[in-house]
């Protein structure tokens, strides 16, 4: 953790990391500090830097922080969360052309005040849905129209306030209540 420029990001990092062992504790009945957390294989390469996993537990989880917000997802299937401010009008300009095409048009149908918030949900379900694939930006931005469920997924906007845009993404082949909690379990 010394590799932190700012003492704020060293203690997001921390307090992310922190919160993720409560919850994983809660689930599994293993103590925080007992837990043990390895890489799974890459699905684009195969390589041991995949998604974070429970060496001797099931549950799948996903984490995401920015900025002031932290979010932590955990299910028994493939998960993927992900928390985005809302960008720069230059950024969505910049970025929006290396999505799917469609998304590409919904974004570039709204309102040019409007982009930013049409932006960063897309790029939330996108990041969310590729951390559950466990490929992270390994696999091409472009290839998955995530507007709405993919085949075996279901992808979920979350309600996190203005500034920013988080989504969910689970699969499943049908949908799952999910319960979105303000603080971590007692």
């Amino acid at each position: 953790m010394n590799s932190f420029v700012h003492d704020a990001d060293r203690l997001r990092y921390g307090f992310a990391h922190v919160a993720l062992r409560t919850i994983l504790s809660g689930l599994t009945g293993t103590a925080p500090d007992a837990l043990r957390f390895a890489r799974a294989s890459c699905p684009c390469c195969g390589e041991p830097h995949g998604r974070p996993v429970l060496t001797n537990s099931t549950p799948e989880f996903s984490l995401s922080y920015s900025r002031d917000m932290v979010l932590i997802a955990a299910a028994s299937d493939p998960i993927g969360i992900d928390v985005e401010p809302t960008p720069e009008p230059e950024v969505v300009e910049e970025l929006a052309k290396t999505l799917h095409p469609a998304e590409g048009r919904e974004i570039k149908a709204a309102l040019p005040e409007d982009r930013p918030v049409v932006f960063a949900r897309l790029w939330a379900r996108k990041e969310a849905y590729l951390k559950g694939l466990g490929t992270g930006l390994g696999r091409d931005v472009a290839a998955d129209d995530v507007r709405g469920d993919i085949t075996g997924w279901r992808l979920n906007d979350l309600p996190v306030g203005t500034g920013y845009a988080a989504a969910l993404a689970l699969r499943s082949p049908s949908p799952r209540t999910i319960h979105v909690h303000r603080a971590l379990p007692v």
